[in-house]
């Protein structure tokens, strides 16, 4: 949201009140990345994470020659699936890490690594790819850090290869199964898939979006006209392709939701459209859903393709008349969204965590008793957002002492990385659509507090464990 010249900007910094106030913009952008940040339930659902994972499964054994055995998924395979998880690609290791960077968990493939095993292979020393307090969750030739919904059914695939090449290989040490995982992104999701129907994801959705995707509340909707009527300049900026998009916004929204935003932005590239500087991709005019004219600046409000933050906002400035609008950026990546809007834009950010949801019981929302649910009904995949067995909380963990010593709780990487890049973090944005559009949110910024930004409350977990270390 940009506040108009004729309303009064609100300055944010970290020496504001702990009680500052965060005017739900003064810029709105909602990145779409796979799915919209505000529809409702905003957790991927788990028919669509079996989609995503089908994707790749089927691809990998018909054109790659991988076991059949990938395509078949029990509900309990799915509790391997936690956000904050790094793959060290050519080990075949998952590990969690800490606020330090030493490895709290590990996994080979999906088989969990013994507490012992854990620290003569990790010595309690940073792990050596840990990329430091200032540096992007990076994604390189020898990592891969998951931390969206989209990405975790490629997760749990990728252990299960593991554990298949290391079974088919006696023992496998090192591994080089990840070209193949990139050749099934590039054939099921390259820009040109929707509109050809490549692969499995588009086409299903295409045939029934309704069966994947969640209509968004009407007091979502309520919420961004208020925006608008407040003279706020709201903005969509998603990854996804324009064709995509439009379909996503048009089945959650409705037909008129362009109607909605001054500025769309498809085909983002993030987290590259906040971090290439100082050469910029520019932005592209489109039609028919195809780039057409590469652009030196960006001189009016409309519908984008790629682009950078910096023309950008150029722009806002013209359309604010303000030499320093302020921007407020919703998102649920920290690696595409969060990181890079903070870090290079210095933009205020609204982390949409679905963790807030999920994390309070480590139970499924609205989860039915036993009684009532029917006789022959099987086992059912836990929620994507819910506490995983194998990888405990998203927020803290126990480091295991030494002899005659206790265990201690310490912030996870991710954690850590929540109150150091976000202003505030919210379960959804419906959690914040019927607030007033002047509601003073506590900041993470407005103390030392590792808990102050979480709206409406922290993690039942970290709650409860008020004092922690900090390594």
């Amino acid at each position: 949201m940009v506040s108009p010249p004729s309303s009064p900007l609100c300055h944010l910094t970290p020496q504001s009140l702990s009680r500052a106030r965060l005017d739900q913009g003064e810029l709105l952008t909602n990145p779409l990345r796979r799915r919209p940040a505000w529809a409702q339930p905003s957790v991927l659902p788990q028919i669509q994470g079996q989609l995503i994972y089908n994707s790749f499964a089927q691809f990998l054994v018909k054109e790659k020659g991988y076991d059949k055995e990938l395509l078949t998924v029990t509900p309990e395979d799915w509790d391997f699936c936690c956000k904050g998880l790094a793959l060290d690609l050519e080990e075949g290791n998952f590990i969690k890490l800490a606020d330090n960077g030493t490895v709290l968990r590990a996994s080979h493939g999906t088989r969990m690594t013994a507490p012992e095993a854990l620290a003569h292979q990790y010595g309690g020393k940073p792990w050596k790819h840990f990329p430091g307090d200032v540096g992007p969750a990076g994604r390189s030739g020898k990592y891969y850090f998951y931390d969206n919904y989209f990405d975790l059914p490629g997760a749990l695939l990728c252990a299960r290869v593991v554990d298949s090449l290391t079974k088919q290989n006696n023992g496998q040490k090192t591994f080089d199964f990840w070209k193949d995982i990139v050749a099934g992104i590039q054939h099921n999701y390259k820009m040109s898939a929707f509109k050809e129907n490549c692969g499995i994801y588009f086409p299903e959705i295409k045939r029934d979006p309704g069966r994947y995707l969640h209509t968004c509340p009407e007091s979502v909707k309520k919420w961004l006209r208020q925006l608008k009527r407040a003279g706020k300049v709201l903005l969509l900026i998603t990854s996804s392709h324009s064709d995509y998009c439009r379909l996503l916004c048009e089945h959650i929204l409705g037909n008129d939701f362009t109607d909605l935003f001054d500025i769309v932005i498809t085909n983002a590239l993030k987290p590259g459209f906040f971090s290439h500087l100082p050469s910029q991709r520019p932005f592209w005019t489109l039609e028919n859903d195809e780039e057409q004219e590469a652009l030196p600046s960006l001189e009016k409000p409309g519908w984008y393709s790629q682009g950078n933050a910096v023309h950008l906002y150029e722009l806002l400035k013209k359309m604010t008349g303000r030499n320093e609008p302020k921007v407020v950026y919703f998102g649920d990546s920290m690696h595409s969204d969060i990181f890079p809007a903070r870090h290079y834009s210095n933009w205020e950010t609204v982390l949409i965590l679905e963790e807030l949801r999920g994390d309070r019981d480590g139970k499924p929302e609205e989860s039915e008793p036993l009684e009532k649910k029917g006789k022959y009904e099987g086992p059912k995949a836990k929620p994507l957002n819910t506490l995983s067995k194998k990888w405990g909380s998203f927020f803290i963990d126990s480091v295991s002492g030494l002899e005659n010593t206790e265990d201690s709780l310490v912030y996870t990487w991710s954690c850590k990385r929540i109150s150091t890049y976000s202003t505030i973090a919210i379960p959804s944005i419906e959690a914040i659509a019927e607030l007033p559009l002047d509601y003073k949110f506590s900041r993470f910024s407005s103390s030392n507090s590792k808990t102050a930004g979480y709206y409406p409350k922290p993690p039942l977990i970290l709650s409860n464990n008020e004092t922690l270390t900090t390594k």
